[in-house]
């Protein structure tokens, strides 16, 4: 008899270590890929929702992630590579994030993060501190340029939050942690 719950270790623990760092490639490499992801993603947002390219010029800095997530039954795991750009000093500070959640779903997606700090205080408190915790629900059958995902636009404090679905089927309701941190080979 299969164990769900060997399956879903093993899944986790391959998503954990896949996204410690964010393949191959040395440091320069590595961080022109990520500055790569963060045009496309920021090319993306602005089509969609045009208003954002000036509120990103206008912040003080934003960050830009790219996640992958999968959700078997009651839990849910992902990780994922990305960049905060500080503005005002020109600088950026590469990241990678990891999240666990408990609730109910199944699905795998690939989706995209961009915040955008309304002041230095938030932002450095992201780099320095990086813990947000919340709920998430949402519904996503997308693959290329078909299909539709519902996407989220959230406000924490100082920090509005845009998230799209790249490609991947997913239905779920969960409580999760997500955890950024510096990523010490490319800073």
């Amino acid at each position: 008899m299969i164990n769900v719950k060997h399956i879903l270790a093993g899944c986790i623990a391959v998503m954990l270590s896949a996204c410690a760092s964010m393949g191959d490639g040395d440091k320069v490499q590595k961080q022109r890929a990520i500055l790569d992801m963060k045009s496309e993603v920021l090319t993306q947002l602005y089509s969609k929702k045009p208003d954002t390219r000036s509120q990103i010029a206008a912040a003080p800095g934003y960050a830009v992630f790219s996640n992958a997530n999968v959700n078997l039954l009651f839990v849910s795991a992902g990780t994922g590579y990305g960049v905060v750009h500080d503005n005002t000093a020109g600088s950026n500070t590469y990241m990678n994030m990891a999240e666990g959640g408990v609730g109910l779903g199944i699905g795998v997606k690939d989706y995209r993060i961009v915040m955008v700090f309304h002041t230095a205080e938030a932002m450095n408190k992201f780099v320095t501190s990086g813990w947000t915790f919340g709920g998430n629900a949402d519904a996503a059958a997308k693959a290329a340029k078909k299909g539709a995902s519902v996407e989220g636009e959230a406000y924490y404090g100082d920090v509005t939050v845009y998230t799209f679905t790249e490609s991947g089927l997913a239905l779920q309701a969960t409580v999760k942690g997500t955890k950024f941190w510096k990523d010490k080979e490319l800073n």
